[in-house]
């Protein structure tokens, strides 16, 4: 199907109306591995890939959700003039509405946000769901929690806020390079969120990370089965 945009956002804003996703084997790789932000994690410092961010700072708002699949990218800034004088000529600059209507099945939405205001509400959310996305990841804020609940769509966010972005949010690039919290994530790179964080791995560098978490979380396996067996701590199988 040709994806066409909504006219939201001036049409070289949006640097790709389709982006390169990783293989479905990878991707369905990863998912078997469970909860695996940590292993994950610890991979990617073995590698030298900077990537990982703590669930303490990109909170989940559904706990016990896991998410794996390609980002899809979205980047605000601060809107000019003042709110109210905004509200009144309903000059509302967000254009997530273009991001979800070019997403694919799996996708899951990256923002680079503004803090202290809500980049992503209930609304978005549900659309997100229909349109096949499973997850957002926000850097700023995001509200209507229980609407987002409500129709099963997990969102990790640095905050939450009450306050419309409506006006006072400007969406100025879908599909570009965004930052989140110091992390580079480029369109198509692979998200793995859960309870314990949000890993970011680069989409040319995700089936290497893959066989390395693999081969960890065997042998995490095998001491957690040491262990049930009451094995000596001294003769535990050592950690890779």
């Amino acid at each position: 199907m040709t994806k066409t945009l909504l006219g939201k956002l001036a049409p070289e804003r949006v640097k790709s109306l389709d982006i390169e996703r990783p293989p479905q084997d990878l991707i369905d790789g990863f998912k078997a591995l469970g909860d695996a932000t940590g292993i994950v994690s610890d991979v990617m410092d073995n590698l030298g890939i900077v990537g990982a961010l703590p669930g303490s700072l990109l909170k989940p708002t559904i706990a016990g959700a896991t998410i794996v699949g390609p980002a899809l990218t979205l980047r605000n800034t601060v809107l000019t003039g003042h709110p109210n004088d905004n509200a009144r000529a309903y000059r509302n600059g967000m254009a997530e509405i273009e991001a979800h209507n070019i997403a694919e099945q799996g996708d899951v939405l990256v923002i680079e946000g503004v803090r202290g205001l809500s980049n992503m509400g209930g609304i978005s959310a549900q659309v997100a769901k229909r349109q096949g996305e499973i997850g957002a990841i926000v850097s700023g804020g995001v509200r209507d929690l229980a609407h987002s609940r409500r129709v099963g769509f997990p969102v990790w966010a640095t905050e939450v806020s009450p306050i419309t972005g409506k006006w006072r949010i400007e969406t100025i690039e879908i599909n570009g390079p965004v930052q989140i919290e110091g992390i580079r994530v480029n369109p198509g790179d692979l998200v793995v969120a859960d309870d314990t964080g949000v890993c970011f791995i680069p989409r040319e560098r995700a089936r290497e990370v893959l066989e390395l978490s693999r081969k960890r979380a065997a042998a995490e396996d095998a001491r957690c089965d040491a262990i049930d067996r009451g094995v000596a701590i001294r003769d535990l199988p050592s950690a890779t």
